[in-house]
């Protein structure tokens, strides 16, 4: 017997539909991703800590859940809408169902509602504070949601990062090492493990450090480039981070992934703003500017640069197809690079893992 449940918005939109996974209430910021396929790397990424993920593919789960297809230690979303559910997955390494998945995270999902109605909702009104409340009227979670602080007044880098230093030991992806054991430190924004993996791959020696570690921590280890990694929330609340990577900037070569774009952008004197409904999907078209070729990416963000408020020392490398926003920078004379999409895909394309040998290029020709 199916138990009722509903998706509540802040403008009091409700979408009725039938619980999955952990059965009670959570709040959070709703977003929607357009990705066909990796729900589970999606659910495990940090960047959606607050957000209640809203898949506009219509049936999730048909593959079922791996111990491989993870990108953090745990499911990282606070809440998850889907149109319907497999309930008898195919796949030879299955481990539980995405049912199974969320109810032993203690994750809120909900099921059987319009998912496209909720997309177009969020296209033309914006991202906004939602509910997914179960044994509770609409009426008390639209109360309670009022009480919530908004996803834009919290740190959740704090919440994702990791607490202590770490060096990446996992087998990289059977990539042909050309970083010579280059001593490469990773800052933990909220990182995918991706990242690690392939910078293992490419033969570098990788330290994950959490985003409290100071510029003094981080220089007197000596590496020979450092990777400011995605992760969630809104830049304007991390001013530490732009400190301290402004402390940097010119004594290790520097490369940015996403909210690190943001961070590295910030430190360069840019400001940054929040987009409508952010791109988040494994199929969004970027143009390189140099060369002009338009690769397809993952993306996974809902904050952009502010074009005009870079500084004339800053090239602009790559920009959105859909919304012209900007999606990468490089310094004119500082060893420093980054991009707003995801090199390391997951879910997503992979014709932009270039981005790794174009950072490690540079830290070659530094060092």
């Amino acid at each position: 017997m199916a138990t009722k449940a509903f998706l509540i918005l802040e403008d009091g939109s409700i979408y009725p539909g039938e619980s999955f996974g952990y059965k009670g209430e959570t709040y959070g910021e709703v977003v929607f991703n357009t990705s066909m396929t990796g729900y589970q790397e999606i659910l495990t990424d940090p960047s959606y800590a607050g957000q209640i993920v809203v898949s506009t593919y219509p049936l999730l789960g048909n593959y079922g859940i791996t111990s491989t297809n993870i990108e953090s230690s745990k499911i990282q979303v606070s809440g998850y809408v889907v149109r319907q559910y497999c309930e008898e997955p195919s796949h030879t390494k299955i481990t539980e169902t995405i049912n199974e998945y969320l109810d032993n995270q203690e994750i809120v999902g909900i099921s059987e509602i319009d998912t496209r109605a909720v997309t177009r909702k969020i296209r033309s009104k914006g991202v906004m504070m939602g509910a997914i409340a179960v044994d509770m009227s609409p009426e008390q979670a639209l109360q309670q949601l009022k009480n919530k602080p908004s996803y834009d007044e919290q740190n959740f880098v704090q919440t994702v990062s990791a607490n202590e230093r770490y060096r990446w030991m996992e087998a990289g992806l059977g990539y042909d090492p050309i970083a010579d054991n280059l001593r490469i430190l990773v800052s933990d924004y909220g990182l995918k493990y991706n990242i690690l993996r392939i910078l293992k791959g490419k033969g570098c020696d990788v330290e994950v450090f959490p985003s409290s570690a100071t510029s003094d921590d981080l220089l007197t280890e000596n590496p020979d480039g450092i990777l400011l990694s995605p992760g969630p929330g809104d830049p304007e609340l991390l001013d530490h981070l732009v400190s301290t990577t402004k402390d940097i900037l010119g004594k290790i070569p520097v490369m940015g992934i996403c909210l690190g774009n943001q961070i590295l952008a910030k430190s360069l004197g840019a400001q940054t703003y929040k987009l409508k409904f952010g791109h988040r999907g494994a199929n969004h078209p970027v143009k390189d500017v140099a060369s002009e070729r338009i690769y397809i990416t993952a993306q996974n963000h809902g904050y952009s640069i502010d074009p005009e408020s870079l500084p004339s020392d800053v090239d602009i490398t790559h920009i959105s197809m859909n919304d012209y926003t900007v999606e990468g920078i490089r310094h004119k004379s500082l060893p420093a690079l980054s991009i707003q999409y995801h090199s390391e895909a997951s879910p997503g394309p992979k014709d932009n893992e270039y981005i790794f040998d174009d950072f490690l290029e540079m830290v070659k020709e530094t060092k």
